[in-house]
This record gives structure tokens, sequence and C-alpha cells, in this order.
């Protein structure tokens, strides 16, 4: 196995496996200095929707990944997220991924958050999943935090194997395939 670099992820974007696709590291939008994202050396660098679930516990309900109450999210949407002290929130990436199946991805949380105390948490994705990115934004500092959408939040790594899998996500019909919003626990 080794890992992709910036050229390889830009032929396989040409080929509709991030869309959109930034094919450069952004700093600055519309003259304002933003969280990076797009092409880095030897990964993408994803940015975060307007479209976020803050989780709430107004209803004192138990967290159980096995039956998830909804009702314990407050949907949001807007360019800026306020995620309460302790507490966390799901969003979804701007950019929907189409993993070939002889890759497998590893996807860390950006250091400028990580610094703030933000831990943003996303699981590998798989050879042949496909879908928006549920990301899941941890607040650990006992102070409101912020989170900005359309910036980058986490890097994505992409990890290319010597012989494609011989079991694909999509081969085994992977229950998060072909995801599109903010995707809640599902068993």
């Amino acid at each position: 196995m080794s890992i992709k670099s910036d050229n390889w992820i830009r032929r396989m974007a040409a080929q509709g496996m991030i869309e959109p696709f930034e094919p450069s590291l952004v700093r600055e939008s519309a003259g304002h200095r933003v969280v990076s994202y797009g092409t880095s050396s030897y990964g993408y660098d994803i940015r975060c929707s307007e479209d976020f679930k803050v989780f709430t516990n107004i209803n004192s309900t138990i967290v159980d990944p096995k039956a998830f109450d909804a009702k314990s999210f407050v949907d949001f949407r807007g360019p800026v997220c306020i995620i309460p002290p302790n507490s966390f929130a799901l969003a979804r990436t701007v950019e929907y991924f189409r993993i070939p199946r002889d890759v497998l991805t590893i996807c860390l949380g950006k250091s400028t958050y990580a610094r703030c105390g933000i831990i943003v948490n996303v699981t590998p994705l798989e050879p042949e999943w496909e879908g928006h990115v549920t990301l899941e934004f941890s607040n650990t500092t006992p102070l409101p935090a912020k989170v900005y959408a359309n910036e980058g939040v986490a890097q994505v790594i992409f990890i290319g194997a010597d012989e494609v899998c011989e079991t694909s996500y999509r081969d085994r019909g992977g229950k998060y395939q072909g995801q599109l919003g903010v995707t809640l626990p599902k068993i």
C-alpha cells in the first residue's frame, strides 16, 4: 500500500472521485483568510457544508447507537455553527466522494480546530463507498465553539492498495452507501 500524491489525487478527481474539486490549496476567499481547503501534498482538505445537526439534551434521552433518538438534535443551517460546551454537532462535507475499488481513505481533523479543542471525527472511507461524508465535531471545551461552513475542517489521506479488494463497501451493501445529507447512526 502507498499514500497517494497530489498528482494522483488530481487525476482521480478528473474521473469524478471528488465533486466539487478544488485543484489547489485555498487559503483566501473573497479577500478574507479561511481555514484552508483543497488539494494538499498527499491528501485533500475537505469543507463542511452549511447543514448541521447540533446535539441537545432537552429530552434527557440516553445516547444509544442502536436506537438513536433523532429528537436529540436541533437542525441548523448557516455559515457558522456554534457548538455548546462539552457537546457535539454533525455536519456533512461540501464534497461528494466516489472512492475507487483499490483505495482506502483515512480522515484527520485540521490542526486549526484541534488547537481550539474541537475534534473532527470521520471514519475511513472504504473502497467503492460514495456519498457526502458525515462529520462529527466534538467541542471538548467548557466554552461555546465555532465551526465555519465552506472552509477546511479535515484532511482526507488516500491510501492505494497493490491490488483491488475482494469485497468492497458497495459489494456488501453498506448501510451508508450514497448518503446525501447529514446521516444519523443506523444499524
